[in-house]
């Protein structure tokens, strides 16, 4: 794995992307000659390619900067082409060992990309697609929402320069967010759902980023963004295939509102395996919908595009505040150091929060709810106890954590796109996986601290 020091000195070369990408199903490369220099096709992982790619099965793309790239079907790189003294660098082959890596003889042919394909395109790109590649996800974008990053200019004269007021920085695609998203998530400080949008939630993750590190992170510093997934975990995307047992379910075909009717049901499932996957991957429903434009989830052995998420945070848990007026909750160790950092749904007006010291009293798993408008809040006609099945969709999700304020806890939510973003009846609600995230780092008699 290459330092960060090493990855930020590449980056101006070759794109911090490709150097530190997660390895993919790609082919293998060559050698070859080209315009008196001796160049190498490698993969976005900085490996050798060895075998030649299909014919038809890639493109050629050369973009802002002159590199030539391989672009597969899914519009995803998959190889470059570098000088092999800079690959030598890069890799630490000595030249002995280099003569055996790179051999001068010529593959055998087949029905694939020859070395003529690339010795014998012209300089200009003229006839060859001259496109962007999306640093964040080591694609070539062709959505509208992607911004295409300035080529590198030669610094203008210093006299021309004092005339010359600072640009604006542009604004950042969904998936530069998205990338920051994860970032934050795998390291405990959730940016809620992951939807590639600059929100409130991202916001106060990267304030308690700040408190958790004394780092503040710029979301315009993208290339620092991206070396540090590289180097913990992987870039932002990854692929993933559904599997029969994702498409089995089991489902319910729709959840209702009235509470009567959701105790009918034997239990408040998933609606969809898009519902399902978007949860387990973190990610606004919508979102990966539209990484996957006309893909049918329901069908076992499909390939969906989904952000690459981490392991559960861990730690021990020994003090929480539930910050009514920020909308987040954060958890503290023994030494006072922030541990994980989660937006959160905390009461309204009708039905407030508790004020004050509570104590954690009990962590259930995949709850039930118990209805009672005699003391919970009144909902529809309801006017009598009811017993809700448990479920993902179910008022209070995956997980319950028992406040020693009765009938209050912190739990999880069918809705996880509006955490941070509408009222609940007086308990602290987040994502369920956020839930369970936290639920995993504390036990009973953990103080919780409601603060204005």
């Amino acid at each position: 794995m290459m330092t960060t020091a090493r990855f930020r000195s590449a980056a101006a070369l070759l794109t911090v992307a490709l150097l530190m990408a997660c390895p993919v199903s790609a082919p293998q490369a060559f050698a070859d000659q080209y315009g008196g220099q001796r160049m190498v096709l490698v993969t976005v992982d900085g490996n050798l390619m060895r075998d030649i790619p299909e014919a038809g099965s890639v493109r050629i793309v050369i973009d802002n900067q002159g590199r030539r790239l391989l672009i597969d079907n899914w519009n995803q790189v998959i190889g470059f082409e570098i000088p092999a003294w800079q690959y030598q660098q890069q890799s630490g082959v000595g030249r002995q060992r280099d003569a055996a890596r790179f051999p001068e003889r010529p593959l055998p042919p087949r029905q694939q990309f020859r070395r003529d394909d690339f010795a014998s395109m012209p300089e200009s790109g003229a006839g060859i697609e001259r496109r962007d590649l999306n640093p964040m996800t080591g694609t070539v974008p062709d959505a509208p929402d992607i911004i295409k990053a300035p080529t590198v200019e030669t610094p203008p004269a210093k006299a021309e320069q004092q005339h010359r007021t600072t640009p604006k920085a542009p604004a950042l695609s969904k998936a530069q967010v998205a990338a920051l998203q994860v970032y934050l998530d795998r390291n405990g400080i959730s940016p809620g759902v992951i939807d590639g949008r600059m929100g409130s939630n991202v916001n106060k993750a990267i304030d308690a980023w700040e408190e958790a590190t004394g780092e503040r992170i710029d979301p315009a510093d993208t290339d620092l963004v991206v070396s540090r997934l590289a180097a913990g975990g992987g870039l932002a995307f990854t692929t993933y295939t559904i599997t029969a047992e994702d498409a089995a379910g089991p489902f319910v075909a729709s959840i209702p509102t009235d509470y009567a009717e959701k105790a009918q049901l034997e239990r408040l499932a998933y609606t969809s395996t898009l519902e399902m996957l978007a949860e387990r991957f973190h990610m606004d429903e919508a979102y990966l919908k539209a990484l996957n434009p006309d893909v049918d989830f329901t069908l076992p052995g499909v390939q969906i595009k989904v952000v690459n998420i981490g392991p559960k945070k861990t730690g021990v848990v020994t003090r929480i505040i539930a910050d009514k007026g920020r909308k987040q909750v954060r958890a503290y160790d023994a030494n006072g150091k922030l541990l994980a950092a989660y937006p959160a749904t905390i009461g309204s007006s009708d039905t407030p929060s508790p004020s004050g010291d509570v104590t954690i009293e009990r962590i259930a798993h995949n709850p039930g709810y118990t209805y009672n408008p005699k003391i919970n809040f009144k909902q529809g006609n309801n006017d009598k106890i009811l017993q809700v099945p448990p479920g993902p969709n179910g008022p209070v999700g995956t997980i319950w954590i028992a406040l020693s304020k009765p009938t209050y806890g912190i739990h999880g939510t069918p809705e996880p796109s509006a955490i941070g973003k509408t009222q609940s009846h007086g308990c602290v609600r987040l994502t369920n996986w956020d839930a369970e995230e936290l639920a995993g780092m504390v036990t009973p008699g953990v103080n919780v601290s409601f603060i204005e």
